[in-house]
Formats: structure tokens, C-alpha cells, sequence
């Protein structure tokens, strides 16, 4: 395992959750009446697993790596402002749930983000797949690929925090809103 296979395999859990963010727009454009324990949940598995662990992966460790061969740097700087701005979409969600929440009528705008969000995933996971195959074929040692890899198995709490996100995402897919 390596840390481009890492941050891969985190892709993979970020997908399912993309598809369970636009079932969950389309649902509430139905006006299906889905829990604001599960939309909670959605916005808590953002900014836990997606901002907190993946996201933080790739600023604090895979890209400075990669970049100091002066290599991709253009496309880095776009990812961090990618990742700025789904942080932002992030937080819009929370903030028209907590206002619908309240008694207002915020359905509309929760899952008009809800629904950016789920696009932005999807573009934002594809590009970086692209860069992680030109990373690891033609920029990062074997052994820097190992290195980060052992750093992000170091650390317990993300390991815990992972596993606990992944079931997070596990009960969302069971939900019958998403198996509608």
C-alpha cells in the first residue's frame, strides 16, 4: 500500500457519499421527507472524513511532497481552491439546515447545495485521480509513496474516525430515502 493508494481508496468512500449527497438533493426536490439526522449526518461525514481526514491528507503531506520537485504545482493550487470551496458549499448546507431546522422554509437552498456539492465531488475526485496517476508514475519515490503511507496509518484517531465515517456512510446507503 502507498499513500497515492490511500488517498484513493479514501476516493472510493468520498464517491459513495457523492452519490448519496445527489440522491438526497433529488429526494428533497420531491419534497421526500427525509430526517435531519441524516442530512446531519451528511454535513458531519463532510467535514469529519472529507475536510477533516482526506482533505488534510493531501494539503498537509501529498502535495507539499509533490510539489517540491517542482512538479504539478499549477494543479495544486487549483485543488486547494477547490478544497476552499467546497468548504464553503459545506458550509452553506449547514447553515440553511440549522435555518430549516429553525422553522423557516430552507428545503430549497439545502438541497440546491446539497446538490453543488455532489457536482463538485464528482468533478473534484476525477481530476485528482488523474493527478494521483501522474504523481505516483512520474514524481514520487517508492519510498516517499511508503513513508506517507506509514504517517497516515500513525495516526490512530484518523484510523478510528475513519472507520466510524465509513459506517456513518454504510447506514446512509441503508436508508430508505437513498434506496428509493
Amino acid at each position: 500500500m502507498s499513500a497515492t493508494d490511500t488517498l484513493r481508496a479514501d476516493h472510493d468512500q468520498v464517491s459513495r457519499l457523492e452519490k448519496i449527497i445527489s440522491k438526497c438533493a433529488e429526494e428533497l426536490y420531491k419534497a421526500t421527507e427525509i430526517p435531519f439526522s441524516d442530512i446531519e449526518k451528511i454535513t458531519l461525514i463532510i467535514s469529519e472524513f472529507v475536510d477533516a481526514i482526506h482533505h488534510s491528507r493531501e494539503e498537509d503531506s501529498y502535495f507539499p511532497c509533490v510539489a517540491s520537485y517542482g512538479s504539478l504545482k499549477d494543479e495544486i493550487r487549483k485543488f486547494m481552491i477547490e478544497h476552499e470551496f467546497g468548504r464553503n458549499i459545506a458550509r452553506l448546507i449547514s447553515n440553511h439546515l440549522r435555518r430549516w431546522k429553525n422553522g423557516e422554509d430552507a428545503r430549497e437552498p439545502v438541497a440546491r447545495f446539497l446538490r453543488t456539492y455532489s457536482i463538485f465531488l464528482y468533478d473534484h475526485l476525477n481530476k485528482e485521480n488523474k493527478f494521483f496517476d501522474e504523481a505516483e508514475a512520474h514524481v514520487l519515490a517508492k519510498e516517499e509513496e511508503v513513508e506517507m503511507y506509514e504517517e497516515y496509518r500513525s495516526v490512530i484517531a484518523i484510523t478510528k474516525k475513519l472507520e466510524e465515517m465509513i459506517k456513518e456512510i454504510d447506514y446512509l446507503e441503508e436508508q430508505p430515502w437513498f434506496k428509493n
